[in-house]
């Protein structure tokens, strides 16, 4: 719905200064600010000054225009003797928010968006049109001031802008020299940052070196404690149980009890190294033992928990049936397991070393053993020889251990 508010005609030279006034009136009435009452005013001149040029007559209407938002200036003129100059109009156009020019129904219109614009009921829009319509001086001296006045504010404003812009300048220039100084002064401050990162990455290699050697002597130093120490007690236990078994000569009664007390010391003393081993569990040996009798052939066998040994009976090689067993665990964890070496029989064990290959499946690995396995040589050194040289160089140790009951008294 449209709401006009006044209408004036202009058919001379000073109705331009009415106009011009009564478009300023206007706009302040629906509160536009003092720049675009301006703005309204000088595009009404404008405009009627290109309609009288061609001795035409016009009439204008203002009107609120709830669906524009705005302000709407209507503007229809008579024929004249030749076409409305276009600058003029054009110029109106650029003042307003929107212009349009139809020349063949003699038409201009121009509109004005209003912020906020809300039509006002029909008290206060009679009122407004009340005050509208009061008459006014027509004095173009009059207009001429108000023109001067509003140029001088205008160039007033003009200036307040360009010093506002000469002191923004200013600040951004002033900003651009600190961005400037702190770019020039970062990358100083990165190359001092980052010889302080080389120089902590450096001093952690050196740290971690060091305490890599230090693990590395530590972990030397209980494998060799435990090897030194494992490995003769180990052999005292097993020479005292052989003194001790049905199979040895008869002790007599202060012999069996300064066996017993070796076998209690050697107990006592594989017990520490086996708390030791505990204590560093990186340090832990690895090794076969085997204890076997060999007047009867019965033997106890103890392993990494890698691969169980291989039995050879008759030309026949298979592997003994048992779980993993685990040298290095807490005594009380561990077992030992039993098997007898017929006479003429052999036993083999050796550690996963000798066959784990990335390349190789170890089923496959393990059947090759098995199949050298059938046929020992006399010579058990010989055997081992060909049993490694097989396998080729390994990346991990390899211990070998074949025996061979001969059916006397020996093994």
């Amino acid at each position: 719905m449209s709401n006009e508010l006044v209408s004036v005609t202009i058919r001379e030279g000073r109705d331009i200064f009415a106009v011009r006034r009564l478009g300023r009136d206007v706009a302040e009435a629906v509160g536009l600010d003092d720049l675009d009452q301006i703005r309204v005013g000088t595009a009404l001149s404008e405009v009627g000054r290109e309609i009288l040029s061609g001795s035409r007559e016009a009439r204008v209407s203002f009107t609120l225009d709830d669906a524009g938002g705005g302000l709407l200036i209507d503007i229809s003129y008579t024929s004249g003797a030749s076409l409305v100059g276009s600058a003029g109009v054009a110029l109106a156009a650029r003042l307003m928010d929107a212009g349009e020019h139809d020349n063949v129904n003699r038409r201009i219109t121009l509109r004005k968006r209003v912020p906020g614009l809300r039509i006002p009921g029909a008290p206060r829009l009679g009122r407004i049109r009340g005050k509208l319509a009061e008459p006014a001086p027509n004095e173009a001296l009059e207009e001429l001031r108000q023109q001067n006045r509003e140029l001088a504010a205008a160039l007033e404003d003009s200036r307040t802008q360009r010093e506002q812009l000469v002191r923004l300048n200013a600040e951004l220039e002033e900003t651009n020299q600190g961005v400037f100084a702190l770019y020039n002064q970062l990358p100083e401050e990165l190359e001092e940052t980052n010889r302080g990162v080389v120089a902590l990455y450096a001093e952690l290699d050196e740290k971690s070196a060091q305490l890599r050697e230090a693990s590395e002597a530590k972990n030397r130093f209980w494998a060799t404690v435990s090897h030194e120490l494992r490995t003769p007690l180990n052999s005292i236990i097993g020479l005292v149980r052989l003194l001790l078994g049905p199979g040895g000569e008869r002790l007599s009664e202060e012999q069996q009890v300064q066996v017993e007390l070796v076998d209690n010391s050697a107990q006592t003393l594989l017990a520490l190294v086996s708390e030791l081993n505990t204590a560093s569990p990186a340090a832990a040996s690895v090794v076969c033992l085997l204890l076997i009798d060999p007047l009867t052939g019965d033997a106890e066998v103890v392993n990494a928990g890698h691969i169980p040994p291989v039995l050879v009976v008759d030309g026949e090689a298979q592997y003994h049936d048992w779980g993993n067993l685990l040298i290095g665990a807490a005594p009380e964890t561990y077992r030992v397991d039993r098997l007898r070496i017929p006479e003429k029989g052999a036993l083999l064990l050796f550690t996963d070393g000798l066959i784990e290959d990335r390349d190789v499946p170890l089923d496959q690995s393990l059947e090759v053993v098995r199949q050298i396995a059938t046929s020992f040589d006399h010579d058990l050194e010989m055997f081992c020889d060909r049993l490694i040289d097989h396998f080729g160089a390994r990346e991990d140790d390899v211990a070998v251990v074949a025996l061979r009951r001969t059916g006397d008294d020996g093994a």
